[in-house]
């Protein structure tokens, strides 16, 4: 099943991308964690901070396909090791698309491409409106969402 989610920002697509790719800046919009990679197509990333297993607990891990500056970025996902135990076989794909709208940047992140019975996909319907509430309140204002967490 794909998931769609659109939302308008009112700031221009490179500060989105920093957003989206600056450790400063995706720590504040990923509860703590950080993004590592070399965003070659075909290399590795992953989100590593506070969690069950520590300060570099793996949240999610996998593949670079796409990576255009500014533009588009689009990654093959799986769950970390500490959320369950047939994360390797457990997989999604993340595609997320600037482009600009008048004043202002049109993001738009798609979750398809879901390997059966895979247990994260009924919580993404939540999960990724705070993700993205958090980008876009981050830009404008300069300051995340006080969710309670």
């Amino acid at each position: 099943m794909e998931q769609t989610f659109i939302t308008y920002i009112g700031a221009i697509p490179e500060h989105i991308w920093d957003i989206l790719t600056k450790p400063e800046y995706v720590k504040q919009i990923f509860f703590g964690s950080i993004l590592q990679s070399t965003f070659e197509p075909g290399s590795s990333f992953q989100y590593v901070g506070p969690g069950s297993d520590g300060e570099e607990t793996v949240h999610v891990y996998g593949t670079v396909l796409v990576f255009e500056p500014y533009r588009l970025m689009s990654f093959l996902e799986h769950p970390g090791p500490s959320y369950y135990a047939n994360h390797a076989e457990l997989e999604s794909r993340i595609t997320m698309t600037l482009e600009t709208v008048g004043d202002c940047t049109k993001l738009v992140l798609v979750n398809d491409q879901w390997t059966a019975n895979h247990p994260s996909q009924a919580k993404t319907p939540e999960s990724w409106p705070i993700v993205l509430s958090n980008i876009k309140t981050l830009a404008e204002t300069g300051k995340t969402l006080n969710l309670g967490r």
